[in-house]
């Protein structure tokens, strides 16, 4: 390792030591501090070298004699010597700190440290860093190192001066505590104008509460004017002028007006620039605030700033009932005269405000100190006005109580306030109540003992739903809108009237004074669909079908209203709709085996009461099983046996055909695996699925989880929809479908043609097939109509290279006519009805297998 020389009685090169230290003087980045104390060595390196050679210091001498700590190190950053300094500074024997890497006595300094420092002293140039050095006793002090190359007898060290900054970190808290201390608002903005600070006075005078300082302060919150109510450019504020020019920017007297709280403070600010060290930058630029806003109450440039933002002042003295309004309060009043006193302010406001104003003053006088209302006033000109009175008691004046504040038009806010409640409670479309309104309503008139007789009546659009079909959505709210004004009509102010959602309708009317009324608005209603709808230049013959329930006991909810009420509008479309029908004792039975049979229905699959049973689906031609159809049937210990039409559609009303469908969709693809696993090759399981299953989960990834648990290929699997699928959501219904398709599985739709608008999907969606409904089939060949309508239902799934599966095949004759029509497949009691899973495999067994 190499060392500096330590020989003491070898003289110094007191020229070369000149040379470097005037080296050292012509740095720029030299502190005061830093610069004196060379200069004080070099004068003594000059007055030796005009003395004798004899009077000439040792190296050691002169090395000693720097005030601060200097270390040299070799390139490595291992140390090589150091001053006296620097070991008063370690507080470490010399020879534990000579020899070592400097980051072993420093531990804060990062192993890779001497990379920067090399490249810049070999450049030239010095370096600069500050850095925590530690003691012998484990105690840290900070530093600023000055780092310079020093090249000496052939080899290159790298000279490091420490300056300790303990003393000056000290000065700066000081200095922060001071400014915690003054009861002046200071604000600190860096070069950025962002501001970095701002202490405890400052953060009172605005009130900004919590908030991060440079969020609470930013430009777009506050509203900044001169002392003429003129808004200042940014260019024109005074900490801007002072980072701009450099120079102080005196007393200036500005509003600030927070845009959130519409609070308007008059300060006095003044702001100095802060320059960074031996340079002419403004680093960052102090402003100084004073709270003014109390001197500025009675002039009369107040009133012209105030009414800027609309704030108008006020202060009453209540010993005397004397009470003073800026010029911007008594233009918001509207008054003339203006009142002189509160019982005259008073005096403008409607009773329940009167009442509330009064106890708020009351309250700040005696308890609060402080006071924020909002209260309706009546101008002179009979106009009302929303104002907002904020104040506080004068804490400065303890033998004279008096309020201050301010007033401000809110009138505005209110409206909106208002307007935004209004559509809270409205139905956009038709501008009736909405849900949750009526909802309400019907809530509180069935919770008040007073309100007895209490009725709801239920309106639901028949044929609604083929018009929104066939003439699209844009037509069926003008229809909606048409329609809620007739029910509105008809009803006039007999009831509350809602639209309760979809194409249906809820009205909320009293019977105590008049009996009979909800049946004579239900008539009014029906008869008000009389005259067609006429839309786009077509004549539509769209009627009502209403049902109706009475609250005639204590207690009822209204869930069970409207429930009943719902009942009975089913029953009315029941017996032919067009008409009303009143919720009767008989319905409130079925309603309860309704709710039996979905009760019991909610727990069928965890107690194990469904199964499914299998129909073959056969070659119309050569008699071959293509395929079966999963078919569910249910059998409870009470209720028996129970026919499919009848829980399947409880199940999609209830929602409960969610969990059933899962649990078919799973069992099939189990009895697939079974059948597969015993050697009958059934090709092909179909499945229906409920519109609902879309709606409610990700049938994709329950289709994937099924047969991935059952080891089935996609194409094992088929799956039917209800042509209300298709037009759910046409979005969601085709990235549905394209997921299903991924995977190999066939898409069909069921009871096809039953529906009103399948054929404007059918051509967009990735499917398989068509199945047509029974209803078609039944009447083949005798009936032309239903032969029509399977012959264009084969023709159109033929153009769209769709297959076709007839439901419902009794006989020979169906079959050949089918057959003609280029329909391949059917199902029905011609060759079976649904089997048993082992019936399946000893009818179909052993011919599939040897085959």
């Amino acid at each position: 390792m190499k060392r500096v020389p330590q020989d003491s009685t070898r003289a110094v090169d007191v020229g070369a030591a000149l040379g470097h230290v005037d080296r050292l003087l012509q740095s720029a980045d030299l502190s005061g501090r830093d610069r004196n104390a060379l200069q004080s060595v070099r004068d003594t390196l000059a007055a030796i070298e005009a003395d004798a050679p004899a009077s000439l210091p040792t190296y050691r001498e002169l090395f000693n004699a720097m005030p601060d700590p200097v270390t040299v190190l070799d390139m490595d950053g291992v140390v090589l010597e150091l001053n006296d300094a620097a070991l008063r500074a370690f507080r470490q024997p010399r020879d534990e700190v000579i020899g070592r890497p400097i980051h072993e006595l420093n531990p804060d300094l990062p192993r890779d440290h001497m990379g920067p420092v090399r490249e810049a002293v070999n450049r030239g140039e010095r370096y600069l860093t500050e850095v925590t050095n530690k003691r012998a006793d484990g105690t840290r002090f900070p530093v600023e190192v000055h780092s310079a190359r020093l090249d000496y007898d052939g080899h290159r060290y790298v000279v490091a001066v420490a300056r300790d900054l303990t003393s000056r970190r000290s000065g700066e808290l000081r200095y922060r505590e001071l400014m915690e201390l003054v009861d002046k608002g200071i604000l600190i903005r860096d070069e950025t104008d962002r501001v970095v600070h701002a202490n405890a006075a400052a953060m009172r005078m605005f009130e900004v509460g919590d908030q991060p300082v440079d969020e609470a302060f930013r430009r777009e919150h506050w509203l900044i004017i001169n002392e003429d109510g003129r808004e200042l450019e940014a260019d024109e504020l005074p900490a801007v002028l002072a980072r701009t020019t450099g120079r102080v920017i005196g007393s200036t007297v500005l509003g600030y007006y927070h845009r959130v709280s519409r609070r308007l403070i008059w300060v006095s600010v003044t702001a100095v620039p802060q320059f960074a060290p031996d340079t002419d930058r403004v680093q960052q630029v102090m402003t100084l605030f004073s709270d003014v806003t109390a001197l500025k109450r009675d002039s009369s440039l107040f009133d012209r700033a105030q009414a800027l933002a609309h704030i108008g002042g006020w202060e009453w003295e209540p010993g005397q009932d004397r009470l003073y309004l800026t010029d911007e309060a008594q233009r918001i009043l509207g008054r003339e005269p203006a009142p002189r006193t509160m019982d005259e302010l008073l005096g403008s406001l409607r009773e329940s405000d009167r009442r509330e104003l009064r106890d708020a003053l009351d309250a700040a006088l005696a308890d609060t100190g402080e006071l924020d209302v909002e209260v309706l006033a009546t101008r002179g000109d009979g106009h009302s006005v929303w104002i907002r009175m904020i104040g506080e008691s004068d804490t400065n004046q303890p033998l004279q109580a008096r309020l201050t504040g301010t007033l401000q038009d809110v009138t505005e806010r209110r409206q909106g306030e208002e307007t935004l409640r209004v559509q809270s409670r409205t139905d956009p479309l038709t501008t009736l109540l909405n849900r949750d309104a009526l909802l309400s309503e019907l809530d509180v008139r069935l919770a008040d003992p007073t309100q007895t007789g209490v009725a709801v009546l239920y309106v639901d659009l028949d044929r609604f739903k083929v018009v929104n079909d066939l003439l699209g959505h844009a037509a069926g709210d003008g229809l909606l809108a048409s329609a809620a004004h007739r029910i509105q009509h008809a009803v006039g102010s007999e009831g509350l009237t809602a639209r309760f959602g979809g194409d249906e309708f809820l009205i909320v009317c009293n019977t105590r004074d008049d009996p009979g009324r909800p049946q004579r608005l239900a008539q009014a209603i029906v008869d008000a669909f009389n005259p067609s709808f006429r839309l786009d230049d077509d004549d539509f013959n769209v009627t009502a079908s209403v049902g109706i329930a009475l609250a005639s006991m204590p207690g009822t909810t209204a869930q069970a209203l409207i429930q009943n009420a719902d009942v009975a509008m089913f029953e009315s479309k029941r017996r032919g709709r067009n008409g009303w029908q009143l919720f009767t004792q008989p319905m409130a039975e079925q309603q309860q085996h309704r709710l039996q049979l979905e009760n019991k229905l909610r727990r069928a699959t965890e107690k194990g009461e469904f199964r499914l049973v299998y129909q073959p689906q056969i070659d119309l031609t050569t008699g071959v099983l293509v395929g079966v159809e999963a078919l569910i049937r249910w059998k409870n210990q009470t209720l028996g046996e129970i026919r499919p039409d009848r829980f399947i559609e409880h199940a999609e009303a209830t929602g409960d055909i969610v969990g059933i469908g899962g649990w078919a969709l799973r069992e099939a693809c189990r009895q697939m695996r079974e059948w597969l696993d015993a050697g009958v090759s059934v090709p092909r399981v179909a499945v229906n699925v409920s519109y609902r299953q879309f709606l409610a989960e990700d049938l994709a990834g329950n289709v994937r989880a099924a047969l991935e648990e059952h080891r089935l290929p996609g194409a094992a699997l088929e799956l039917e929809f209800t042509e209300r699928v298709l037009i759910e959501d046409v979005p969601d219904t085709l990235r549905a479908f394209a997921a299903l398709r991924e995977l190999g599985v066939a898409l069909s739709i069921d009871d096809f043609g039953e529906g009103y608008s399948a054929l404007n999907y059918l051509r967009r969606l990735p499917i398989h097939g068509v199945k047509i409904s029974k209803l078609f089939v039944e009447g083949v060949p005798e009936n032309d109509s239903d032969v029509a309508v399977c012959r264009a239902v084969a023709g159109i799934a033929q153009s769209l290279g769709l297959d076709v599966v007839a439901e419902g095949v009794e006989n020979e004759r169906q079959r050949e006519c089918l057959r003609q029509m280029g329909i391949a497949t059917g199902q029905g009691y011609l060759f079976a009805p649904a089997l048993q899973p082992d019936e399946i495999e000893a009818r179909y067994g052993r011919l599939l297998t040897t085959r």
